[in-house]
């Protein structure tokens, strides 16, 4: 495999992680050659915010300039993808999962295949600064771990070497950090919404709770009820929480993993 300082990507896959990730490339100097999406009205609206990309009506990349092609769709698809796509000799084939093994690519008809995996939550609405986004490598090809890393390096700072079991215990890591905090958010919202009180009540809060927890770790910005034993606070919440069995079972679970973490 040639050893390109500009790359020619193709990305299969057109949704939250594709729609920042190929902008940031080719602000990078790289160029998208090629979209492709089972819903094509997706690719298309990738394209408009790239330089000169084309809608591929299918996985016959046979004809492509590209070098390297992302598959950036839901983890389900992501094996069927591999082994219907048609390549050009010479080509790397990532994916972007965290939680999907490198061997997912295993019959891919590729001369390289790789892990590319960005380690960040993304919808479309939200602009995100890659400098800093982590991102984890892995290819059983040291020439293609190369590759990935340049590709990689090119936007962000953070660019580690990760196994697929290490990558795999990270992505449970991730999914307690950032989707379970986020859910947690939407119950005490919901809660609030119940008594008629605004949820913008909870937002300095919540900004010092992340910000004192990434300042000096989660284990020494613990506070609250359960952290101190305080059981009469606790049952007073679960009195509270009485009507909505989800959220007092929540509740009485995380409360007593706290209380077995600190007393």
């Amino acid at each position: 495999m040639a050893k390109w300082t500009s790359f020619n990507i193709a990305f299969i896959g057109a949704g939250n992680v594709a729609w920042h990730l190929a902008p940031a490339l080719e602000n990078a100097g790289h160029v998208v050659k090629e979209v492709y999406s089972r819903n094509t009205g997706n690719a298309k609206s990738l394209i408009k915010k790239l330089y000169d990309a084309e809608v591929s009506e299918d996985l016959d990349f046979s004809q492509s300039e590209a070098n390297i092609f992302i598959i950036s769709v839901s983890d389900d698809a992501i094996e069927d993808i591999a082994q219907e796509i048609v390549l050009p000799e010479g080509s790397l084939l990532v994916h972007t999962s965290g939680a999907k093994p490198l061997s997912v690519l295993e019959f891919a008809a590729a001369d390289y295949t790789g892990v590319f995996y960005p380690l960040q939550t993304f919808t479309k609405e939200r602009k995100v600064n890659f400098e800093h986004i982590p991102f984890c490598l892995e290819s059983e090809a040291k020439e293609a771990e190369k590759i990935m890393h340049q590709l990689a390096g090119s936007i962000s700072k953070n660019v580690q070497l990760i196994d697929s079991k290490k990558r795999a215990a990270l992505h449970v890591a991730a999914v307690f950090a950032s989707n379970f905090t986020n859910h947690m958010l939407s119950i005490s919202e919901e809660i609030l919404s119940q008594t008629k009180l605004n949820q913008d009540l909870l937002k300095p809060l919540v900004a010092e709770t992340i910000e004192k927890s990434l300042m000096v770790g989660p284990k020494k910005a613990q506070t609250g009820p359960a952290k101190r034993g305080d059981l009469e606070t606790l049952d007073k919440h679960l009195e509270i929480l009485q009507d909505n069995e989800g959220f007092s079972e929540i509740y009485r679970i995380v409360s007593q993993h706290i209380l077995d973490s600190y007393q």
